[in-house]
Formats: structure tokens, sequence, C-alpha cells
């Protein structure tokens, strides 16, 4: 049944992550830290990669995307539920709920394929040193940029039709901080088997197939690193990798645990606690994972510090 034909539910109310009154304004404090956090340290690294010349390298423009990517991402729930912990109605309309939880799916399918990128451009820069430049010239690394995102949000449209498909007409309480899939599936009272179907098809094939890139490069560059005769040598090329396998274990591990289980109430109490790490702490610590390992982006950090003291 689509939704034209149903009972009408103009708006959803978001549990968010606690009903104790008393914890509002602490939990208000703290995600907005958390989000000035993200927001600061994502829009340094952007200024750092665009300022200095040093940092014009296809690793730093997967890099600058990927802060883009982790901006987008938090923004597109953290507004709406700082605003719900200073409010006694934690309302959200049907159409802001479905326009969340499109972006929210597109900008993490986004994701799994632009670490991948990252993981295919190390694999270029360690095993082909000598063809990198020629291989991952400007417009190539524009197309595979460009690619993860179209993917993505014709990935996420498709799931959010289902969604809009599905029939609402009891509850409209979603047992959640964000309008995500799970618990509006618990809500549906039409029949949600092509919708669990496709959620859990796309987001097994997505994280596996995403994984499996990385997985395939980084069992190439270990060849190639072993093979290496310079200590240094093989120094250099693991530091330049450490702080992408970091990224990628925190992001693709808590997803694991999100999407690829049935979703009963247990899994929907145990999703919120799982969707504060993807949702808040990966995209806080991105930019300190890849800039506190990297010598290149010191190096910009102190030099920018440097300009801005002597202008003075």
């Amino acid at each position: 049944m689509g939704r034209g034909n149903s009972t009408l539910v103009t708006e959803f109310v978001l549990l968010g992550l606690t009903d104790r009154p008393d914890l509002q304004p602490i939990l208000f404090v703290l995600f907005l830290g958390i989000y000035l956090i993200t927001v600061g340290g994502n829009l340094g690294m952007l200024l750092l990669i665009r300022i200095d010349s040093c940092l014009h390298t296809p690793m730093y423009f997967f890099l600058a995307s990927l802060s883009c990517l982790d901006l987008w991402y938090s923004t597109n729930v953290t507004p709406k539920m700082l605003l719900n912990f200073l409010s006694e109605k934690k309302n959200i309309s049907y159409t802001a709920c479905l326009i969340q939880c499109y972006f929210f799916i597109a900008m993490v399918i986004t994701e799994y394929y632009m670490l991948a990128v990252m993981a295919y451009d190390r694999y270029m820069a360690i095993c082909n040193p000598l063809i990198y430049s020629s291989k991952m010239s400007k417009w190539v690394c524009i197309r595979l940029i460009a690619g993860p995102y179209i993917y993505g949000l014709l990935s996420g449209l498709m799931e959010t039709m289902w969604t809009y498909r599905l029939t609402f007409c009891g509850s409209n309480v979603i047992n959640h901080f964000y309008c995500a899939d799970p618990p509006l599936i618990r809500l549906s009272c039409s029949d949600t088997y092509i919708k669990e179907t496709s959620m859990f098809v796309v987001a097994g094939f997505n994280l596996s197939s995403s994984l499996l890139i990385i997985l395939i490069s980084y069992i190439f560059i270990l060849t190639a690193v072993l093979r290496m005769r310079s200590a240094e040598g093989r120094h250099k090329a693991f530091s330049t990798c450490v702080s992408h396998l970091v990224a990628v274990t925190v992001f693709y591990g808590t997803l694991f645990c999100m999407y690829l289980r049935p979703p009963t109430d247990q899994s929907v109490e145990q999703s919120k606690i799982i969707a504060l790490f993807y949702t808040f702490v990966s995209p806080m610590l991105n930019p300190f994972i890849y800039s506190l390992r990297n010598k290149d982006v010191k190096q910009a950090f102190w030099k920018l510090i440097r300009r801005k003291v002597l202008l003075k």
C-alpha cells in the first residue's frame, strides 16, 4: 500500500537518548561541544589543505572530500538533536524525517566508497610510485570522488522511496535520536518485507564490496612493503596507511553492528548507542586521526601558525 492511500502521519516524535529531564542540559552541552570540535577540526583540515601547496596531492584531495562528508554527515543529525534536548516537544515532520533519512543513507554509502578510494590511492602510491602522478591525475581524482557521491545519492533515494511506500497508521514515536530506518520499520503497519530485504541487501552489499576493495588494496600494499629493503621506506609506507586503517576500523566496525541484524526492540535500543560512534565520534576523530600521525599536516599547521604570528 502506498502512503497516498493510508491514514496520514504528518509528524514523528523522536525519543532521543534518554527521557530524563535532568540529563537533557548536560547532554546538550556535551553534544554541542562534540559538534563544535567536529566542525572546527574538519574545517581546519579543509583550510590547511586549501592554503598549503605541499598538500595539493591526491591523498589530501581525498582527505578534503572525507572532511566535507563528515561535516555533512554530522550536520544532518546534530542541530535537530540539540534542539530536542532543549524542547518539550521533540517532533519532526514526516517530510523532514524522510529528508534526514535520505541524506543519512546517502552519506553513509558515499563514505563507504570514499574510504575505498583512499585505500586505492595508497595502493597506487606505494605499489606503482613511478606511474602514480600520471595515473592519479586531477581529472581521475575528480571522477573517483564523483563516483561515490553519485552512487550514494542514488542509493539513498532508492532506500528512501521504499520507506515512503510504507504505511504509518499507528504510533508515531521513533525510539531514536534521528530518523533511522530500523525504528521507522518498527512503526509501519504495512508489510515491510521488501523494505527490510532491500535494507539488508544494500547495506550488506555496500559494506562487503567497499571493504573488499580496501582489503585487496592492503594485501597488495603489505606485499609491496615487505619487499622493500629499506627499513625507512617500510616505515614511511606504513605510516601513510595507519591513519586510514584506524578510520576504517572505527567506521566499519560500528556499521557492521548496526545494519547486519534484524530490527528487534533490543537491536533498536542498542543501535542508539552504536549510532553515537559513527554519527559523532568518527566525524570528530577523523581530522585528528589523519593529522596527529601525519608529518605533512603537522608541518602545514605550524607553518600557518607562524605565518599568523608574523603578521601580527
